[in-house]
């Protein structure tokens, strides 16, 4: 199908956003085009407003307009316990969850060989530096429960541990509300292998 240039110019740069594939790309173009001029404009303005004012919160690396994020910043958040997680992506459904109230810290990645990242390239450094620097009595691993999230929180746990505070990982296995006969193998598998007792 032919488009026109200025529309197929917009189709290609939405298609390079994550889970944006041709048919979304193009419902977003028709609705831009369909909706009157500001629509648009309040739109482009969003996005380079956005880019313009985040930056990283100095101490946790989180997003930020200010030098510190709004969870850094909240005088009610327990600095007693910290939860590292890869991204700042991570951090909304923890918090959403509502089950944890103390800081982050993000350390920008994980350790991925493959892909040329070690540990000199996150901010496990300033972790460390947090932990000795601060009263944090315990460490969350918060990574993702596949293989270079799981390197990254054995390798982030090693370092620590010379710094004498308690250090847990998330739990894994059934969802609450999770049936059995549905689940995957490595699902059930991590279920019974971190069994609670009752």
């Amino acid at each position: 199908m032919h488009m026109l240039p200025s529309m197929q110019r917009l189709l290609d740069e939405l298609e390079r956003l994550p889970k944006i594939g041709p048919k979304s790309a193009q419902d977003i173009a028709y609705w831009i085009l369909n909706n009157d001029r500001e629509s648009a404009e309040r739109l482009a303005h969003a996005v380079v407003d956005m880019k313009d004012s985040i930056g990283f919160c100095k101490q946790c690396f989180n997003y930020a307009e200010d030098d510190l994020c709004p969870v850094c910043a909240s005088p009610s958040r327990s600095s007693a316990v910290l939860c590292v997680v890869s991204d700042p992506s991570d951090i909304p459904p923890i918090e959403r969850s509502g089950a944890f109230t103390g800081l982050y810290h993000v350390l920008g990645g994980v350790i991925s060989p493959l892909d040329g990242v070690g540990e000199e390239d996150l901010h496990i450094a300033e972790l460390i530096d947090r932990v000795r620097e601060g009263n944090v009595a315990e460490v969350v691993l918060a990574t993702d429960l596949n293989p270079e999230g799981n390197i990254t929180a054995a390798r982030v746990a090693d370092l620590l541990r010379p710094c004498g505070c308690s250090i847990t990982r998330i739990a894994t296995g059934m969802p609450k509300g999770g049936e059995v006969e549905f689940a995957d193998e490595l699902t059930l598998g991590a279920a019974l292998e971190y069994r609670n007792a009752i």
